[in-house]
């Protein structure tokens, strides 16, 4: 008769693995890309062993047996795989993670497989390969859902948590459905998957520092080629072209708006011709070993108006206000109430200036918890802590109805308050090429 397996036992957080190793005292690194024997630089093997015990402990204090991820930044946090940005929005790919249980991941089959040689940290047997929808593409045939989800079952019964829900961040209807179908009950896994991400060690603070280390430089070169007769989408490629020469994963977006176009303010960039007198801003989106830059800037082109100048003194003023609340302890409404009501910008109400004036959190994806506006933090305000990062943002529309400023520092929350990690100057408005 053959012996049953015994029931596992929950995994064990060790303090070490959850500690964020911060040395407030010491200045943030922004080294080279490279690794080096000479100098501690960022400890790959620590930042896995960090983002999983985060992971776990949410989990463990959720009601939740299991977390199934399909969003991509969720998958890289626990498992510490990637196959390339073009996966970002295929829902193809996915992971799990019980109480009582390591990692598993199902890939492209090659993927798998590349995971089994050159991904000690996993399990062999749990780099598996695995097609699901990739929105759509595979056809309406459940099939392939169907032995996904009683795959899945299968496990969480091996491991001892069948009887308990499952946490799910984004799914496709049919996964959804056939995980229901094989009795699995789902809640909703994504905020605890935020909740772990929130604050970050010393390897997600420095390489979100190196990440925008980089943006400095391209604003440099965006200074200097900003000139009548260049193209916002010239920038675009110059930009885009200079961040993957320093080492980019991925330029998600760069948004370059002029002239005319900047108030309304639109979020994409066009073949306008760039004119004497414009005021011009800048949205650096991209990532270093998948932690992201968002980060604004603004110039007049030559030369500057006084509304130009009066609407940029503005949204600064906005800008170190709220940089000033950032501190541990602080609670998110506080920091929201230092941004303008969306009437002093010309909107009718927040929802209308939503993401104008606001912070969101930074790190694997663009938009983390906690995000802190008048529209969402009045009613459901968060205490921050340190180690958490941030993008901050202002917007100023310029009373000659054209012009406006738009500025974006990153910010990282020490145990005393922000440090202020976008470096390219913006204490005052730049001018590019002046006259």
């Amino acid at each position: 008769m053959a012996r049953k397996k015994p029931r596992p036992e929950p995994k064990i957080v060790r303090p070490d693995d959850i500690n964020p190793h911060h040395d407030w005292k010491r200045p943030l690194q922004a080294p080279g890309h490279t690794q080096v024997d000479f100098e501690q630089r960022i400890d790959f093997r620590r930042l896995h062993d960090y983002r999983l015990a985060r992971t776990r402990a949410a989990l463990s204090g959720s009601g939740l047996g299991a977390l199934l991820s399909f969003d991509q930044h969720n998958i890289r946090y626990t498992t510490s795989t990637v196959i390339g940005e073009w996966a970002r929005d295929k829902l193809t790919r996915y992971s799990l993670l019980t109480g009582n249980g390591d990692p598993y991941v199902w890939d492209f089959g090659s993927a798998a497989r590349h995971h089994k040689l050159h991904a000690p940290w996993l399990h062999h047997d749990h780099c598996r390969a695995g097609l699901l929808g990739m929105r759509g593409a595979t056809g309406a045939d459940l099939t392939l859902f169907r032995d996904a989800a009683k795959e899945i079952k299968s496990i969480l019964i091996e491991e001892g948590v069948a009887g308990l829900p499952v946490g799910l961040d984004v799914v496709e209807p049919p996964m959804l459905f056939a995980l229901q179908k094989e009795g699995i009950e789902v809640r909703d896994g994504q905020q605890v998957m935020l909740q772990a991400r929130e604050v970050k060690n010393i390897d997600e603070l420095t390489l979100l520092n190196m990440a925008a280390a980089m943006v400095d430089g391209v604003y440099q070169d965006i200074a200097e080629a900003l000139k009548p007769g260049v193209q916002e989408s010239q920038i675009v490629a110059l930009a885009t072209a200079r961040l993957y020469e320093m080492g980019s994963d991925c330029v998600e977006a760069i948004n370059s708006i002029s002239g005319e176009r900047c108030s309304p303010h639109p979020h994409n960039f066009t073949d306008r011709l760039i004119r004497p007198g414009d005021q011009a801003f800048f949205d650096v989106i991209q990532s270093f070993m998948g932690y992201r830059t968002c980060y604004y800037r603004t110039f007049s082109v030559g030369r500057a108006t006084g509304p130009q100048r009066t609407a940029y003194r503005k949204a600064r003023e906005w800008m170190d206000r709220a940089i000033e609340l950032l501190k541990p302890g602080m609670s998110s409404d506080k920091i929201a109430r230092a941004f303008p009501e969306a009437k002093e910008i010309g909107f009718a109400s927040e929802m209308d200036a939503f993401g104008l004036n606001f912070c969101h959190g930074l790190g694997l994806g663009l938009h983390e918890r906690p995000l802190i506006s008048r529209l969402t933090s009045l009613r459901e305000p968060i205490e921050l802590k340190a180690g958490m990062a941030f993008a901050v943002e202002t917007y100023c529309p310029a009373s000659d109805g054209v012009s406006a400023a738009r500025i974006e520092e990153e910010v990282i929350l020490t145990d005393k308050g922000a440090q202020i990690i976008s470096l390219y100057p913006a204490e005052e408005l730049p001018i590019a090429n002046p006259y």
